[in-house]
């Protein structure tokens, strides 16, 4: 009995010596801040440089966006744009948009351009060029559409225009100003 009281007591303390190990191991395993993968917010790969065209259905150039730098972030599937440039092709006159920073959907369809946006529609040989400026501008390039709910000042030649929201069709050319408009209209025969 003497013999089966002391093996007891060795297997007894060898397995306190395991879960002894065990417990140090896990107790001195450093923990770092934001060590789990699902609550980064890290690129997943970035373009510097960028130029994307974007062609219709019968192979004409519709767009290009032009970047300093594009980022995209996998765990909220977001990608932010530096100094993007999107110039739109179709019509007479190209619109040409510029921004600070541009916030791109997951699926594409709809670019956020902030910070100094700056919108200008080429002259033409009957109408001067129209430079317009806000803060930030809702971009659909797939349907040539564009909108904000910022101040906009409008200008044309010496025409001002300074409203509250707008919205514009790249392809019919419409600009709606949405609220608070104030103007200065010079007659261009003047």
């Amino acid at each position: 009995m003497k013999r089966l009281g002391q093996g007891i007591f060795h297997i007894a303390i060898l397995v306190l010596l395991v879960a002894i190990t065990f417990w140090l191991e896990r107790a001195t395993e450093l923990k770092r801040p934001g060590s789990d993968g699902l609550l980064r917010h890290d690129p997943d790969f970035f373009v510097e440089k960028l130029t994307m065209h974007r062609f219709g259905p019968s192979g004409e150039l519709q767009n290009t966006i032009v970047a300093e730098k594009m980022v995209h972030y996998p765990d909220d599937d977001t990608t932010v744009v530096t100094a993007p440039r999107l110039i739109f092709l179709k019509g007479p006159r190209p619109t040409h948009l510029s921004a600070k920073q541009g916030l791109v959907t997951p699926d594409g369809r709809e670019v956020v351009f902030v910070d100094s946006v700056r919108g200008v529609r080429e002259a033409t040989k009957t109408d001067p060029e129209m430079v317009f400026t806000t803060t930030h501008l809702n971009v659909f390039p797939d349907n040539d559409t564009m909108r904000t709910s910022a101040p906009v000042t409008l200008v044309q030649g010496a025409s001002v225009v300074r409203a509250v929201g707008m919205e514009a069709d790249n392809k019919t050319k419409i600009v709606e100003l949405l609220s608070q408009v104030n103007s200065t209209i010079v007659n261009k025969r003047r």
